[in-house]
């Protein structure tokens, strides 16, 4: 069976962006098994042939109603399906849907008939929101990153002001590079409602979220952006863990260097306080 991505070479290229990142995210030890979903949206990329193209079965219910998602296709992880299998081949772990005019279904039109993330309504909610707010951000992405999940089983760490500044105070880069911080969701069923109304109300304030006792979910331009984002906060986590392991609670940068930095960087002054 012929691809799609035969002769589309900007699709091609922006799978592959994702097969990156399934990689990266197999190598960290942050999906295991099939843990960890992407979604994009490639609606920019489509071409009259992929809008004609027939639904793959019939189709499937989202979970919840998107009304500005109408008519805009998706590429989705598969699920049960894992990254190490993505990064070999994004087509052969995942596909690509079309919501439905319903705004509530969407259909599978290629390559084969894989059903997506069973936080596909997590996932699609937040990008209903992305395209009514305006922003150019068009993927999201949830991994599982050790740290970062490790300090949310300390109820301190649930607060995301305090989070966001413990993170920031471990290395000036973590405060350049990710200055919106990061989020906190109380836990949640994965893949609920729930979950994602809680996530999307959060990504108003920030680009990274972290689901207690679970994962991260962020958000990008493209997949590599919603990575980096998310790497640049675990490291600091990982400082942090690192400090704690040789037996003293790092005490992180002072105010006044973060400001130092933020002046540096002409970052907005959003978050510390």
């Amino acid at each position: 069976m012929k691809s799609i991505l035969e002769g589309r070479e900007a699709l091609r290229a922006e799978l592959g962006k994702v097969a990156e990142v399934a990689g990266y995210l197999w190598q960290k030890g942050w999906a295991e098994r099939n843990g960890g979903n992407i979604t994009v949206n490639i609606t920019h990329l489509v071409d009259e042939g992929m809008r004609e193209m027939p639904p793959l079965g019939e189709p499937l219910p989202i979970g919840t109603v998107l009304p500005r998602l109408r008519g805009l296709y998706f590429y989705c992880k598969g699920t049960g399906k894992r990254m190490r299998d993505l990064a070999r081949d994004p087509m052969c772990a995942g596909s690509i849907i079309r919501i439905c005019d319903d705004c509530a279904s969407y259909e599978i039109i290629a390559d084969s008939p894989i059903k997506p993330t069973s936080e596909l309504a997590s996932h699609l909610s937040l990008q209903d929101y992305l395209i009514g707010s305006g922003s150019s951000y068009k993927a999201t992405l949830h991994t599982h990153p050790i740290e970062l999940v490790a300090m949310s089983h300390n109820p301190s760490f649930l607060d995301s002001k305090v989070l966001t500044r413990t993170l920031w105070s471990m290395i000036p880069e973590t405060l350049a590079f990710a200055p919106l911080g990061i989020g906190v969701v109380p836990y949640n069923m994965p893949g609920s409602v729930e979950l994602a109304d809680a996530t999307t109300a959060l990504i108003k304030e920030y680009d990274v979220v972290l689901w207690e006792k679970h994962g991260t979910l962020a958000v990008g331009e493209d997949i590599i952006e919603a990575f980096d984002s998310t790497d640049v906060l675990n490291k600091a986590a990982c400082i942090y863990m690192t400090g704690c392991n040789m037996g003293f609670i790092p005490e992180g940068m002072t105010d006044k260097a973060m400001e130092d930095i933020r002046k540096a960087f002409s970052l907005p002054d959003k978050r510390e306080k």
